[in-house]
């Protein structure tokens, strides 16, 4: 203790002579990344940017454009005949579930763990595939919050993500679990069941005391749950307000999911900040929905699966006709949104469909009436702008550097976002040149 105490004393008189050294002077500056591309949807401009350069410092873009002067010690990543775009983020997804096999009882054969297991896969699927950000809309038991704080830790690779703990609906509605006896699964608030303003408000407290990051409610039925109408509204017009103050008043945003009409215009009336599904438009909700602002994440590739499961007969019987009707209608919903100009953030709702073909999406979103620079900006700056972070949703310099090549032009064709070549993540490259 004695030669420890003597020490301290010297390397004071140390530092009162010749100053305190300077980290910073000993501590090399990191180089810079260069990324170089034929072209780039910057998601700012509807047109592309040729003869890209990215200029990445740490985890921030610290300039992009056309023919910039590359730093002489910067490293570079040249990717050729390709598009740099903003890295993809999907507003509706569950990494915690995917249907396969006997999914509609797996609440009763498989725990949490299973989930938690599964979803480490489908993470590093989302984010190979370009997703860099998504918001999880339901991961029950909150293994969606435990997979995004292993993300954020490094434990393991996959996108940014917004958890949602459990979504909040009424007893025996879609978000519940239907068709076993009494007693078997009965949930109440904790596990997102709730019935009146009270009880929903209870909920999303305790959804948020635990760890979610942005609000699902379910305003109607659904297609994949047992024993309810998937037009019919089931939250209350109070229920929903309450849910919309709550959980604006705790900073969150929240998700409506709401296929059919009352429900969609109750859920817009009461101030969500999106629609789910949206799959039995009428004009005056159209109108609603732009005179609120409220976006719409259409989940068209959801609508796709659930149709083919329903001719092939891999759907439950109780799922059948609903996919089908909601299907039809769900693409004609979308063009009458396109067409009235109603904000649409991209969402898939992964976890119908299998985990890491999310940019399908991309290809029926333009087959059902949207431009190839609409349904970018969809996945890009609308997605940022209905999560409200502004630091992701484009390629300019500030924003965190989530960046993503694609072969070709895809305004030309949009389905390269299928192939997708280069993924930066927060300025770490985790697919590609350069990794």
């Amino acid at each position: 203790m004695k030669i420890a105490r003597r020490s301290l004393v010297a390397l004071g008189a140390l530092v009162l002579l010749f100053g305190a050294p300077s980290v910073h002077a000993q501590s090399p500056a990191k180089r810079a990344t260069v990324i170089k591309a034929a072209r780039m949807f910057d998601g700012v401009s509807a047109s592309l940017i040729p003869n890209a350069v990215v200029i990445v410092e740490g985890n921030r873009i610290a300039q992009a454009g056309s023919g910039l002067p590359i730093p002489p010690t910067a490293e570079v990543i040249d990717l050729g005949d390709a598009t740099i775009l903003p890295g993809f983020i999907d507003c509706h997804v569950h990494l915690t579930i995917e249907l396969s096999g006997d999914w509609p009882n797996q609440a009763l054969r498989q725990t949490s763990a299973d989930a938690a297991i599964k979803a480490t896969r489908y993470a590093q699927r989302t984010l190979e595939a370009g997703f860099t950000t998504v918001r999880d809309v339901g991961g029950g038991d909150f293994v969606d919050v435990a997979l995004a704080r292993a993300i954020d830790a490094g434990t393991i690779p996959g996108p940014r993500m917004f958890p949602s703990g459990h979504g909040i609906g009424i007893t025996g509605g879609h978000g519940d679990e239907n068709g076993f006896r009494p007693g078997l699964l009965d949930h109440g608030i904790r596990e997102g069941i709730a019935n009146g303003a009270d009880e929903v408000r209870a909920s999303i407290r305790y959804q948020v005391k635990y760890g979610a990051k942005s609000i699902k409610v379910i305003a109607t039925g659904g297609v994949l749950s047992e024993g309810d109408e998937i037009g019919a509204q089931q939250m209350t017009d109070d229920e929903l307000r309450a849910a919309v103050d709550e959980a604006h008043k705790l900073g969150r945003k929240i998700a409506a999911h709401a296929h059919g009409t009352s429900g969609i215009k109750a859920a817009a009336r009461a101030g969500v900040d999106s629609v789910e599904h949206s799959s039995f438009l009428d004009d005056e909700a159209v109108a609603l929905l732009v005179a609120k602002g409220t976006f719409v994440v259409p989940t068209l590739l959801a609508g796709y699966t659930v149709e083919a499961g329903a001719k092939d007969g891999t759907l439950p019987l109780f799922a059948r006709e609903k996919a089908l009707d909601a299907a039809a209608n769900m693409r004609r919903s979308f063009r009458k949104a396109v067409d009235g100009k109603v904000r649409i953030a991209f969402g898939t709702d992964s976890g119908v469909s299998a985990h890491g073909g999310n940019a399908r999406e991309f290809g029926l979103m333009v087959k059902n009436g949207m431009s190839p620079a609409g349904a970018l900006f969809a996945a890009t700056r609308e997605a940022a702008a209905l999560l409200g972070n502004g630091d992701i949703g484009a390629i300019s310099a500030g924003k965190l550097a989530d960046i993503v090549a694609v072969p070709g032009d895809p305004l030309v064709d949009i389905t390269v976002t299928e192939r997708v070549t280069f993924v930066m993540k927060d300025g770490l490259v985790v697919r590609g040149a350069g990794r």
